[in-house]
């Protein structure tokens, strides 16, 4: 494959999950992996080569002259020590300015990236913030210290709409500065507002190339007119489902203790209902207490207050004892994928471990069974003997889906299930898990900071701002006339597909 991007140009990686975009952007850093063999006839920024360069010659690129933000926010974190030494990280490798200097550099970084209260941010661990937050403080730390090329490979996934336009306005700020940009993306929304050209990728090479405002009117590749048409997939779901009420959340509220001791709401008297076969989507920005809603709902995190019935039952007041018998009744698929995953197991362990706790026996059973789950989620028997960092983010992704239908669950909690995915694969599971709802009755408690994809797939909406319910309704009603103004805020941020 071969590709230029000048000085404020922003060229756009697009293609499905596993086609090789995450690979090519960490070849061009020197961080292809153990047993990666790299080649290049020319490899080279602003008259540099490249191609040529031992461990030592990378740490001189990276940070100062190429920078990264890397696809899975918590696993690029270290988790021992605060995101404010993260983001200094590159400063001080490259010598710049003294600590004092550096430290007011690190708050004006996490603020240029949209990190609310940066002061208190810097303090904080990877696991005190959001997946949204720690996606913005990758974005922090890959531009605190000036390079000239930025890799942003999927920098908005994990965002709000509000958010996610937020840094597309600073990474436009940082391209009309004179900084060239390599965009990785699914979302052809977010390709269409910022990349000045597209190219795009199947199997492993590049297929089509062209201008952003031409290639999307006029694509000549039929892998590129299939990207496009499942970017506009719009069908609706049923909108028919049970009165039976499954999940009961009532007052829930959750506080954690802040770097300074202040006691911080994540989730204020939130409450809401899931119905038999009923999909219920939950919105809202980066940090509104949607993935500990999640854990709640679980029985991963006790509530300081309010409770979960589920079922009719009491859930977060009963023992895990008395729990572990229905827990397979209620599934997980998690925001982050490979630090769900066991990274010694192979995908043949990790779904085994999932059939174990069913009634399925013997050795072929449960692999025949683990090759149908596969199929189900667009993989296939080939990846049985592979681990997760084999996998790329959408195909790990589609494995922890087909982890969680493993137990045959009535209510799957879906926390960014398709952040990961390109519109084609997305399309695909939400299509999946639409079929899965009708012939099995399964409900669905849907996060998602995409309205495009809510609007989709849930028959509610609950709209959630800093752990407090703003707005539920049915969803048309909700998206398409909103009666909170940060609900507006949110719909109007989400970036269209515009064609000329």
């Amino acid at each position: 494959m071969s590709f230029e991007i000048g000085a404020g140009e922003c060229l756009a990686l697009v293609g499905e999950s596993g086609s090789g975009k995450s690979l090519t952007a960490r070849s061009l850093i020197g961080l292809a992996g153990a047993g990666a063999s790299v080649s290049a006839r020319r490899m080279e920024i602003q008259g540099v080569d490249l191609s040529g360069l031992g461990e030592r010659g990378w740490r001189r690129i990276r940070g100062r002259s190429i920078g990264l933000v890397n696809q899975d926010a918590l696993v690029a974190l270290d988790p021992l020590r605060p995101v404010g030494l993260e983001v200094d990280e590159a400063l001080r490798a490259h010598r710049t300015g003294d600590r004092a200097r550096r430290r007011q550099q690190v708050i004006e970084a996490l603020g240029a990236a949209a990190v609310p209260d940066p002061e208190l941010r810097a303090r904080q661990y990877p696991h005190q913030l959001s997946g949204g937050l720690r996606q913005r403080v990758l974005v922090a730390s890959a531009l605190a210290a000036g390079p000239q090329l930025v890799i942003a490979d999927e920098p908005t996934t994990a965002l709000d709409p509000t958010v996610q336009a937020e840094v597309l306005e600073l990474l436009g700020k940082v391209k009309a500065g004179g900084t060239a940009i390599l965009l990785i993306s699914h979302d052809l929304g977010v390709v269409a507002r910022l990349a000045d050209r597209i190219a795009v990728m199947h199997a492993g090479t590049i297929v089509e190339q062209g201008a952003t405002s031409e290639l999307l009117a006029r694509p000549r590749h039929d892998h590129t007119r299939a990207l496009l048409a499942a970017a506009g997939a719009g069908s609706r779901v049923d909108p028919r489902c049970g009165d039976e009420v499954l999940l009961d959340v009532r007052e829930v509220s959750k506080r954690y203790r802040a770097p300074d001791g202040t006691r911080m709401a994540a989730v204020d008297q939130v409450s809401f209902q899931v119905r038999a076969g009923e999909v219920l989507g939950m919105v809202g920005e980066s940090g509104s207490g949607k993935s500990t809603v999640a854990r709640i709902v679980t029985g991963l995190l006790p509530p300081d207050s309010g409770g979960v019935w589920w079922d009719g039952e009491p859930w977060s007041a009963a023992t895990e004892s008395a729990r572990r018998p229905r827990r397979r009744e209620i599934q997980l698929i998690q925001q982050d994928p490979l630090s769900a995953f066991d990274p010694r197991f192979t995908v043949a362990q990790i779904l085994g471990e999932a059939l174990g706790t069913t009634d399925l026996r013997g050795r072929k059973v449960r692999r025949d069974r683990a090759v149908e789950l596969l199929e189900l989620v667009g993989l296939s028997v080939a990846h049985l003997r592979r681990r997760p960092a084999q996998l790329s983010g959408g195909q790990r992704q589609r494995l922890a889906i087909a982890r969680a239908l493993a137990t045959g669950p009535r209510l799957i909690v879906c926390d960014e299930p398709v952040s990961a995915l390109d519109a084609v694969v997305r399309e695909q599971v939400l299509a999946l898990l639409d079929r899965l709802r009708v012939d099995f009755g399964m409900s669905l408690l849907f996060i998602s900071h995409d309205l495009r994809v809510v609007r989709r797939i849930s028959h509610r909406v609950l709209v959630v701002r800093s752990g407090r319910v703003v707005e539920v309704g049915a969803t048309d009603a909700v998206l398409s006339t909103p009666q909170s103004a940060y609900t507006r805020d949110l719909v109007a941020a989400v970036p269209e597909l515009l064609l000329p």
